[in-house]
């Protein structure tokens, strides 16, 4: 008997539940038919069209400032998020245009995200789009604005630069003309405006090589070249540097292989490095210049025993006019754009450079290559893994080879 009753109450309920759910779509159903049709934005014509090719970032609002169209640019710029356009910034140029009807337009640096540091400069263009719609156009001026501080930072470090030899010459020669009646005033005078002389010609000359390698490409205009005689090359030029010092440059290795590019410029890389080498290295030492092949790239260290340089000095060494110790710099004869000339050197024949060094233990500077004939098995790998594979371990193994 129990059994029959709970067979009809489950049947029951069974009952209930399939007809509740009957008038729950049909409830559903009802009111969705009732909900009003949301319209596609309607562009004036031909407007989607250009947009599609404009490339540029774009965003259509409405006349609530609602995001009705934007392209991936839009979001990837950080300027729109969901249907909102981001920054008040532009909000306020773009209801300044709704109100007005005149085309506005301005350049603003934005954040990139609410929680990101990373600034983005847009020039930004805000037009009526029909008689619904405002059009906001954004070109991202990141990149040429920073190219342009750049500019004008190497062009008044120049200006400096020049102006301390060109006033020590000047100086110089006023006092060889009022000691025109002392012999020795007159020779120790001369000697130093020689110095200067020769600071303010190195100068120029590095001034002008690093402009070349910012107009030429060495991969373009390159040729195929044996590296012994480039290295050669670069010690001999060296050669009266280190014999006033007492200092060996000993070279190890070598490359059968040829590579491809500008020889003279390598050379000149490599020159600057043995250069600094040999003046940072204490008199009466080794400096060291190792040759091989790894990875199907060609591998030049030069391994100094100088002072070594500090982790926080090794990340700025590469920039133009940078000196770890100005005043040695300076009494060294160096201009502070032979490390930048190396980087760039490196970067037109599609290699790097790279540094190892601790305070008091030396220096090692390291050139890679890619080679001809083969396909350099690290160009597979991300940039920033191959970069910190070269760093810890090529680096110091090359100052061990280098020492050697």
């Amino acid at each position: 008997m129990n059994e029959v009753i709970s067979i009809l109450i489950a049947a029951v309920l069974g009952l209930a539940l399939g007809v509740v759910g009957i008038l729950a779509f049909r409830f559903s159903q009802n009111r969705t038919a009732r909900l009003p049709e949301v319209d596609e934005p309607v562009l004036p014509e031909g407007a989607a069209a250009v947009l599609s090719v404009i490339g540029r970032a774009f965003v259509i609002l409405d006349d609530v400032d609602g995001v009705v169209r934007a392209n991936p640019a839009s979001y990837a710029y950080g300027l729109v998020r969901g249907h909102t356009l981001v920054h008040d910034e532009l909000l306020a140029l773009v209801r300044q245009v709704r109100a007005d009807g005149v085309i506005a337009e301005s350049q603003y640096e934005l954040q990139r995200a609410t929680l990101g540091a990373g600034q983005l400069i847009v020039h930004v263009r805000v037009a009526p789009l029909g008689d619904e719609y405002i059009l906001l156009l954004a070109d991202d001026r990141t990149e040429i604005t920073r190219t342009e501080a750049m500019r004008n930072d190497f062009v008044a470090n120049v200006s400096h630069e020049l102006k301390t030899p060109v006033g020590a010459i000047s100086l110089l020669a006023e006092a060889i003309s009022e000691a025109a009646d002392d012999p020795q005033a007159v020779l120790r005078f001369s000697t130093r405006m020689g110095k200067e002389s020769r600071r303010l010609a190195a100068l120029v000359q590095d001034i002008i090589e690093l402009s070349r390698l910012q107009s030429s490409d060495a991969i373009t205009h390159g040729r195929e070249f044996q590296l012994a005689p480039v290295i050669a090359e670069a010690v001999d030029r060296n050669k009266l540097l280190a014999e006033e010092k007492g200092i060996t440059v000993s070279v190890g290795g070598s490359l059968e292989e040829e590579l491809h590019g500008d020889p003279d410029l390598l050379m000149t890389a490599l020159r600057n490095l043995i250069d600094n080498a040999i003046r940072y290295s204490p008199p009466n030492t080794t400096v060291g210049v190792g040759v091989r092949q790894r990875d199907g790239y060609a591998q030049i260290s030069v391994t100094d025993q100088g002072p070594g340089i500090s982790a926080e000095d090794q990340e700025r060494v590469f920039e133009r006019f940078y000196r770890v110790d100005g005043a040695r710099s300076r009494q060294t004869g160096g201009t502070g754009l032979g490390l930048s000339i190396v980087k760039h050197v490196l970067a037109n024949h599609g290699g790097e450079v790279s540094l190892w060094s601790q305070p008091g233990q030396g220096s090692t500077f390291t050139l890679r290559l890619p080679m001809m004939d083969e396909e350099p098995a690290a160009a597979l790998e991300p940039a920033a893994d191959m970069k910190k594979k070269q760093a810890v371990a090529a680096s110091a193994e090359d100052r061990e080879g280098g020492r050697r």
